[in-house]
């Protein structure tokens, strides 16, 4: 009976792993689309967000399975509840990348205000953000689950300074105001995927230590 429930905890890890794969590629393919003002890729970001959807579904019906047939004692609890409270913020990451890639497919025509090279930033430090939370997790790692929570700071800051390039290009001609405005939110929507990754390696935290910073509070 034990052997079978760690096969399918082992089952759990690699769906969790097909779906960090999945919003991986949905913002790769979201950041490229934006650099490159490129249709293709952002459609491909948005098919990206169906294949999470349906992911978000299987890992969910397997967890409830884990619970309702196996009985889990406390620890593999944590680990199960852990994921279940991923996947709403690993979904919620695909629907962020979806909807950059939206932006970017509205401004494909028009050539940038300016350059955005901090946008990219934010892109690679949310890739790199819900990669590690994500083998965090399947490694049972604390520290680096604390490295990422700490990483959000990173996003943070380029989310504040492509916001004050943005308001300073305004005042330098008004009429690039409403592109502006889509790019202040493609920046938040990058800024929203940092929280989301933080969350994930929180609920890591939790998994391995019993212990959610919102029980701090």
């Amino acid at each position: 009976m034990r052997s079978h429930f760690h096969e399918q905890l082992d089952l759990l890890n690699t769906e969790l792993l097909e779906m960090g794969a999945l919003i991986e590629h949905a913002i790769v393919s979201a950041s490229q689309a934006l650099i490159k003002q490129d249709v293709d890729a952002a459609k491909k970001a948005i098919e990206f967000d169906k294949e999470v959807d349906q992911k978000e579904r299987d890992i969910e019906s397997l967890c409830i399975k884990l619970v309702m047939q196996q009985q889990p004692v406390a620890r593999d609890l944590r680990q199960i509840s852990a994921a279940l409270k991923m996947i709403t913020d690993m979904e919620r990451i695909g629907d962020q990348a979806s909807d950059i890639s939206k932006i970017v497919i509205c401004l494909a025509r028009t050539p940038y205000i300016k350059k955005i090279e901090h946008l990219p930033q934010m892109a690679d430090a949310a890739i790199r953000m819900v990669k590690g939370s994500i083998d965090a997790y399947i490694k049972k790692n604390l520290n680096l689950a604390r490295e990422i929570i700490d990483m959000d700071d990173i996003i943070d800051g380029l989310f504040v300074t492509v916001k004050n390039e943005l308001i300073e290009a305004i005042y330098r001609k008004a009429e690039d105001v409403e592109q502006a405005m889509d790019l202040l939110m493609v920046a938040k929507y990058f800024e929203r995927i940092g929280d989301h990754a933080q969350n994930i390696a929180e609920w890591v935290e939790y998994s391995i230590t019993g212990i959610h910073k919102g029980e701090l509070l």
